[in-house]
């Protein structure tokens, strides 16, 4: 017998060659019906497994089920398998090449000449629904290295990779008479558990990413719990193709991109609105926690990237240039110049902890592939920020910027976001103790804020652990914006001391950190995220008079003296289009408020209030609307409803 814990710290007795699946009938027929896998230990198998099979006499046990995020992936990969099986099986000259999990489903890289188009996908669809109602089993099978090589070696995908792991058992999955294919696992327990599946799109992709390779054809699938989850996600998909900020931006005449600068973002008058908007707000934040505003060279030479290590780890994504017959680099990020500044005079331990903070303008070379609108540019402003302080302020110094961080992202509308920590990675400079410091030191500050985190082993930044921060829009799409990364190699590598109690000269520990990221990037993530209907204190225009006709011309005037006075975003639509013409066209522009003015308005001083995006339209004293108006910008209130 063999004792078992469970996630809820519950212990149970079973015999020692129970599997996942008879564990999950002991618990309860309910789990048993939804469960596809198992987690022994904290490593992920299949339900078949035996939970105790090295001999031991105790284990941690979690049965897992397609609500668990770990679940929905392993049902993804096996939806990826049962997709190879229906391409396999209507184009039989297919060779399989890899079909890993992406987020919100899967792909297959394909070699095929034929070319898979959107018309096929029904016909793939149709066929991965025989194979589900086939509900056939999915059979793990393990051999040595050389028995798997010897059995792929006419397939020069397969035993590439093979030969890209260092593992000694090599592993297949079958389901069904004929379809198997080279697989680590675990899969669900048969096609039957598949959930609910879609076809999304097909596209190239060179083998490894190497335009030298032939050409292969990936396409991409979807799989969700259920249908309902499934219909939820396509409805997202199509609001998130209107809410495109590339279109919305555009349309609204927030900025654009030209030839002359692939990848270099031309902001026009109305994004810089919404662009200095943030720099203010972000301004008076940092003010608030006692940060110092510097700014440093886009341009520095050679040596200075050599010195901080971003040559050997970063050279490939920068640009580069002479002056003087050297060698100089356009900066990829702020950090190095910030330690220039810091050398420019002594510092005692009085004045730490030192917060500096910069709106960088850096430069990373991405390939014209992954170039997306703002979302990936070569050219973006970072809200950096270096805190100089000594170990012992550690803790207290990052609890502070998870502070700041709350309040920044609240203040846009953002409440649902996860945070992550990872630590070193296998390219990293410092010792072993510096990590584990600086780690342990990260972990401190979450532990004593309470916060819930997830670990990434070794997806660290070359010079230190980070935390990073994730945020979650409208459409339930992730994205990582803030960091906080730990730095104990760099101030060594530029000699940055400040003198200590003892005045001995001691090295301070140096805090990368950015709250927004790349300023361009989130933009585009506002525009999405609110549809281009920016809250009110972001809106590029916040109010928009619309007289009813040229006898309410004068009135019009007047309330737009008051919106001047009270120093509001305003335009007034003088034209001759009907009035209907012109609300249609403020809502099209994504003007939070409009106000009608006729003859009744004008006789009672008061203004009739169209809210884009709500049903109401009260009509309201000019006086009390231009007091709810600025009390909602000074306190960014989201809604507009009065």
């Amino acid at each position: 017998m063999a004792q078992v814990k469970l996630p809820d710290g519950s212990m149970l007795m079973v015999d020692n060659s129970i599997t996942g699946k008879q564990l999950a009938e002991k618990i309860g027929p309910g789990l048993a019906k939804s469960a596809i896998a198992v987690k022994i230990n904290g490593k992920l198998k299949d339900l078949s497994s035996l939970i105790i099979s090295d001999g031991s006499e105790e284990a941690s046990v979690k049965i897992i089920t397609p609500k668990d995020s770990e679940g929905l992936d392993i049902m993804r990969h096996s939806c990826a398998h049962i997709m190879a099986e229906a391409i396999c099986s209507i184009w039989p000259a297919a060779k399989l090449v890899y079909g890993p999990t992406v987020e919100d489903g899967f792909y297959y890289d394909i070699d095929l000449d034929e070319p898979i188009r959107p018309t096929d996908f029904e016909r793939i669809e149709q066929k991965m629904a025989e194979i589900v109602k086939a509900d056939k089993l999915f059979i793990r099978k393990e051999m040595t290295r050389d028995e798997a090589l010897n059995r792929l070696k006419e397939d020069k995908y397969k035993t590439d990779n093979i030969n890209r792991t260092d593992s000694a058992a090599i592993t297949f999955y079958s389901h069904g008479d004929g379809f198997e294919d080279l697989c680590r696992g675990p899969h669900i327990p048969s096609t039957g558990k598949a959930g609910a599946f879609k076809i999304m799109s097909v596209a190239g992709a060179y083998w490894h990413g190497d335009p030298t390779q032939k050409m292969l054809q990936r396409v991409y699938g979807t799989a969700w719990q259920n249908k309902k989850e499934l219909d939820d996600y396509l409805n997202r998909i199509e609001e998130a193709k209107k809410r495109d900020h590339r279109v919305l931006g555009k349309q609204l005449d927030l900025f654009s991109f030209n030839e002359a600068g692939p990848g270099f973002a031309f902001m026009h008058a109305k994004g810089m609105i919404i662009w200095n908007s943030i720099v203010d707000f972000w301004r008076s934040v940092h003010q608030k926690y006692g940060y110092e505003e510097i700014r440093t060279p886009i341009i520095l030479n050679e040596a200075l990237w050599h010195k901080s290590g971003h040559w050997d780890h970063y050279k490939e994504n920068m640009y580069f240039t002479n002056i003087d017959e050297l060698g100089y680099a356009i900066k990829p990020m702020n950090c190095p110049g910030g330690c220039l500044v810091y050398n420019t005079r002594q510092h005692s331990y009085r004045e730490f902890p030192r917060r500096v903070a910069e709106l960088g303008l850096v430069h990373r070379h991405e390939a014209s592939g992954v170039m997306h609108g703002l979302f990936r540019v070569r050219q973006f402003t970072q809200d950096d920020a270096h805190i100089f302080c000594t170990p012992e302020q550690i803790e207290s110094e990052i609890i502070s910027v998870i502070e700041l961080v709350f309040e920044i992202y609240t203040a846009f509308g953002f409440k649902d976001f996860h945070i992550e920590l990872s630590t070193k990675p296998e390219n990293h400079i410092g010792s072993n103790e510096i990590w584990e410091i600086a780690t342990n030191a990260l972990k401190a500050a979450l532990n004593h804020k309470g916060i819930e985190y997830k670990i990434n082993e070794g997806d660290g930044a070359f010079y230190g652990p980070k935390i990073d921060f994730h945020i979650e829009d409208c459409l339930k799409r992730t994205w990582q914006l803030g960091t906080i990364q730990l730095d104990f190699s760099m101030p060594e590598r530029f000699g940055l001391v400040y003198t200590d109690k003892d005045n001995s000269e001691k090295t301070p520990v140096m805090i990368h950190r950015a709250i927004l990221g790349s300023f361009e990037r989130f933009i585009g993530i506002l525009i999405e995220h609110y549809g281009g209907n920016f809250p009110l204190w972001l809106a590029p225009e916040q109010v928009r008079v619309l007289p009813i006709s040229e006898k309410t011309n004068n009135y019009a005037k007047v309330i737009e003296n008051k919106l001047k006075e009270a120093k509001l975003r305003y335009s007034c639509d003088f034209s001759d289009e009907k009035v209907n013409s012109k609300i249609v066209k403020a809502y099209n522009d994504k003007v939070p408020y409009m106000l009608v003015v006729g003859p009744k308005e004008a006789q009672s001083g008061t203004v009739n209030v169209r809210i884009c995006g709500l049903k109401e339209n009260p009509t309201i004293e000019i006086d009390k609307f231009l007091e709810k108006t600025k009390s909602k910008i000074a306190d960014k209130i989201i809604d507009l409803a009065f």
